[in-house]
């Protein structure tokens, strides 16, 4: 007679679980992920022939699907990843958290970048999310890894994207970063790049004061204050003969224009937020955890200021942002 006993899910090998959810070996791992929270309702059973999960009607993988896309970021640069990922995926439903009591975060030293992270990733898990995304270079930078590991939710960051995209843009491997302090000295974008790319030179620069023009609404391509600061960080690459630059913050995508104006044709930006949005369609796709209705309109929260953020982000995404939270997650 067979024998039956009851394990944790998290027991189970990679190889069981592909064999018993007849899923590919690279989704395999990212749906397991999605089942943890409902360990309470999982049970295996064990016979001499097979496993068998035996999931709760009331937890079905259905039903996770549902469950909304989280993205914090320190502010309103986030958006630019929340516009792309509403382009990309209209049925998916959003919230939103921008930590703008702390922002910028560019300038923290990484301790407090993890703990600030980790307070965020903590508040939008409590919102019954499916998938994280940190929207903030910095906060990517530093604190995925420590995130990935004290949760059990998908974490998308936006460095790897980046990385990604610019080594698929340059054909000479000469390749611009620009980004916070925080996100230059940790070297990230560096390290992916000179990874994905054997003899690619790479300069990179710091550009602290984007950050601040882009939180004041301070982005008109013809405004002189706004020209005259972007002239001052990047007149160095145009003797640096590179053929792509890494937007490595996503509030910078918001001063694009201006950058390009300057820059010239010759250089392709490269916009982190558009190529984290594909990362996290790929990752819900493959995973079978895409919306097949309409969900319900993004929810925005804030740790300061609301009006402040209600109106800069209604003017970037054309559209009234409707009731921005105001919450305490100090």
């Amino acid at each position: 007679m067979p024998g039956r006993f009851t394990v944790p899910v998290a027991a189970v090998t990679n190889n069981e679980y592909n064999a018993i959810s007849g899923l590919p070996a690279r989704a395999a791992h990212f749906k397991r992920l999605t089942l943890l929270p409902l360990l309470p309702t999982l049970l295996i059973r064990f016979t001499s022939d097979r496993y068998t999960l035996l999931v709760a009607a009331a937890h079905t993988m259905a039903a996770h699907s549902q469950q909304a896309i989280g993205i914090f970021d320190s502010g309103i640069g986030g958006l630019t990843v929340l516009r792309e990922i509403r382009q990309r995926l209209p049925l998916e439903t959003i919230k939103y958290l921008g930590d703008t009591a702390r922002v910028p975060y560019g300038t923290r030293s990484a301790q407090t970048v993890q703990k600030y992270a980790r307070a965020n990733t903590e508040f939008l898990n409590g919102q019954d999310i499916k998938l994280l995304v940190i929207a903030c270079n910095t906060a990517s930078a530093v604190a995925t890894e420590q995130l990935r590991g004290a949760y059990s939710l998908p974490v998308i960051d936006v460095v790897g994207p980046g990385a990604r995209a610019a080594v698929e843009a340059t054909s000479s491997g000469r390749v611009g970063i620009i980004g916070t302090e925080g996100t230059i000295s940790s070297g990230a974008y560096q390290r992916e790049i000179s990874a994905l790319r054997d003899g690619a030179v790479i300069f990179a620069q710091a550009c602290p004061l984007f950050v601040p023009l882009v939180e004041q609404n301070w982005i008109d391509a013809g405004d002189p204050v706004v020209q005259m600061i972007v002239r001052r960080y990047l007149e160095p690459f145009l003797d640096f003969q590179i053929d792509a630059l890494v937007l490595g913050c996503t509030h910078y995508p918001l001063l694009k224009q201006a950058i390009a104006q300057f820059l010239g044709d010759a250089i392709t930006l490269i916009d982190s937020a558009e190529q984290t949005a594909r990362a996290v369609e790929a990752a819900l796709r493959e995973a079978d955890l895409l919306r097949s209705e309409r969900g319900s309109a993004p929810q925005y929260f804030v740790t300061d200021i609301p009006h402040r953020f209600a109106a800069t982000g209604s003017l970037f995404l054309g559209e009234s942002l409707g009731d921005v939270q105001l919450i305490d997650i100090m």
